[in-house]
């Protein structure tokens, strides 16, 4: 499979030309997606390796414009549940590697511009894994609901039930923090923006 992204004409309707297209524009999200949710970064690229051949082979499949990322992030999802079912013997190693990964890998995180890393993650790992992912989603990856309902093949509406859920949980999990139970949740440095609901777009 020929990766070269520089070519300077594009051809809309041919297969290579579309994914290559989207390769270069939706990489950088597919791997910020993967490495934020993994515990090496060599993991990081086998999901988002698996993702993208998943994408060549269903080319036909993906949507247009906006929609393709969110198409992309439901396969990552799925490839990343069938290589952590394989790993499962990392998983007590999963939050120190994690912390360790933002000194290992170059990717932006908007995580690290909008909770204070250690006491969100403290808090989400006792939140259901349906709960954690919808506030995953919309800190980690900025999407609105809408956006979240397609990423996880489920309405919108059952995910803003998700995300109410998640939230009042989370800020019953930040209030019984003992660093934080004088200040309150709505008081913890960047916590507010996992808080406080997004409005749709």
């Amino acid at each position: 499979m020929d990766l070269d992204v520089g070519t300077s004409t594009h051809d809309p309707n041919d297969p290579d030309d579309r994914f290559r297209a989207l390769y270069a524009e939706h990489l950088t999200a597919i791997l910020g997606y993967a490495v934020r949710r993994v515990p090496a970064p060599e993991d990081a690229a086998d999901v988002v390796a698996e993702t993208f051949l998943v994408a060549w082979r269903r080319m036909s499949e993906v949507p247009p414009d906006g929609e393709a990322r969110l198409w992309l992030y439901g396969v990552a999802r799925r490839v990343l549940a069938n290589h952590l079912r394989g790993e499962g013997r990392r998983s007590r190693l999963g939050d120190r590697l994690r912390t360790e990964l933002a000194h290992q890998v170059t990717v932006t995180d908007p995580a690290d511009e909008v909770v204070q890393v250690r006491t969100i993650r403290t808090a989400m790992a006792a939140l259901d894994r349906a709960d954690c992912e919808v506030l995953e989603l919309t800190a980690w990856e900025e999407l609105a609901p809408r956006e979240i309902a397609v990423t996880l093949g489920i309405s919108s509406e059952a995910v803003r039930t998700r995300l109410s859920r998640a939230r009042r949980r989370l800020r019953e999990n930040l209030d019984a923090d003992p660093g934080h139970e004088s200040a309150g949740a709505g008081h913890v440095q960047g916590v507010r923006p996992i808080l406080v609901p997004k409005g749709d777009r």
